[in-house]
């Protein structure tokens, strides 16, 4: 049974209610706020020394972060960076003897979540989301953390998550943050999958409102269709391979002596997480869906107008063939009414007693035989 939240690491930062049937279960609703905090000014974010728990220097400069930490025994440092420059990298791969292989994937970024052991350093890559009301579009960012021995250092490539808001709370708790390392990284992955709840509202009502578009008969919808399951797909790329990096920290509890209370909050992440790409994946499969049903109502209704024009089109034809049928009827008496009215000299039929009547009876006859023609033929 997944553990259930508790204060220390989750307190106050909820973003949506909580059913009260099942604890911890996601209910995102479209009011959650998603304000991202503004860049920062400077690379270097925040930078503090912490002893027992408590925040013992608040250094300006990676310099006197060095020698803070150098003073005091057992201290912890947690440095955070903003799209830092490459010499602040080299600075801190020096002191921290961090891998080559990292430092560079810390710099140029664009990397899929994963998680990489060297020694005994962590790197952890992970991809934040938040979701634009604005806009109707999912913003994704990069977050990359270096946890070792005594350090903590949090390389954001994007506006999200808010990680001083996890400092804050981590700081209001100092028994949590004397824990190490490893509870500021249970914390962030926290905050990271926390903020992927009002994704899924924006996602879900984004849904209903293209079902209501589909049935409405929106010319637009196959586009916004077609660029949801997009932003989907960006969405489950960026929360599925956290399924594989929560599972390696999990097969890393024995060897490396994780205490059982993080085995907890990292379960209950896992949790919340498993959830959220389960509703994500119903997402993705619900628009390939709606595209399906789409694409046949606009099929039914080509259908419904070649039907129609084919209809205007018959009755059209019909029409023109009563009226062919009629022109020809009149014109066989006016072809011989014009011919006798020619009053020739040398006509035979003129002196006729009876010329006049036959005339009459010829131009009936024809009439007569036109309009029989043309209503075995269905024309008239």
């Amino acid at each position: 049974m997944p553990a259930k939240r508790r204060t220390p690491l989750r307190g106050g930062l909820r973003r949506r209610p909580v059913r009260a049937d099942r604890p911890g279960s996601i209910t995102p609703t479209r009011d959650m706020p998603v304000a991202a905090p503004a860049p920062p000014a400077s690379r270097l974010v925040d930078s503090a020394v912490y002893t027992h728990g408590h925040r013992y220097a608040s250094p300006k400069s990676l310099a006197e972060t060095y020698q803070c930490l150098h003073e005091q025994d057992n201290a912890m440092a947690w440095i955070g960076l903003y799209r830092p420059d490459a010499d602040q990298i080299a600075s801190l791969a020096q002191e921290f003897k961090l891998h080559d292989l990292a430092v560079e994937d810390a710099i140029t970024a664009h990397q899929r979540p994963k998680l990489e052991r060297y020694g005994e350093t962590l790197f952890v890559v992970l991809r934040a989301a938040r979701y634009v009301d604005s806009l109707e579009e999912v913003e994704f960012s990069e977050l990359h953390l270096f946890i070792g021995p005594g350090f903590v250092i949090t390389v954001r490539h994007g506006e999200a998550p808010d990680l001083a808001a996890v400092r804050r709370r981590m700081e209001a708790d100092p028994q949590m943050l004397a824990r190490g390392p490893e509870a500021v990284l249970y914390a962030i992955l926290d905050q990271v999958v926390d903020g992927y709840a009002p994704v899924v509202a924006g996602l879900e009502n984004d849904i209903d409102e293209i079902e209501t578009e589909v049935f409405g008969g929106d010319p637009r919808v196959s586009r916004r269709s077609y660029e949801l399951i997009r932003e989907v797909i960006e969405f489950q790329r960026a929360a599925r391979p956290l399924l594989g990096v929560l599972g390696a920290l999990s097969a890393g509890f024995a060897k490396y002596g994780t205490e059982e209370e993080l085995q907890r909050y990292l379960r209950d992440v896992a949790d919340h997480l498993t959830q959220v790409v389960e509703r994500v994946d119903g997402f993705r499969h619900l628009l390939q869906n709606i595209l399906t049903v789409n694409a046949t109502l606009v099929s039914q209704q080509q259908n419904e107008e070649m039907r129609s024009l084919t209809a205007a089109s018959y009755a059209q034809n019909e029409e023109i063939k009563k009226i062919s049928s009629w022109a020809a009827i009149l014109f066989a008496p006016t072809l011989i009414g014009t011919v006798y009215g020619m009053n020739f000299e040398h006509m035979p039929e003129l002196k006729w007693h009876y010329g006049y009547l036959f005339a009459i009876i010829l131009m009936a006859l024809v009439c007569t035989a036109l309009y029989l023609i043309f209503k075995r033929r269905n024309w008239l």
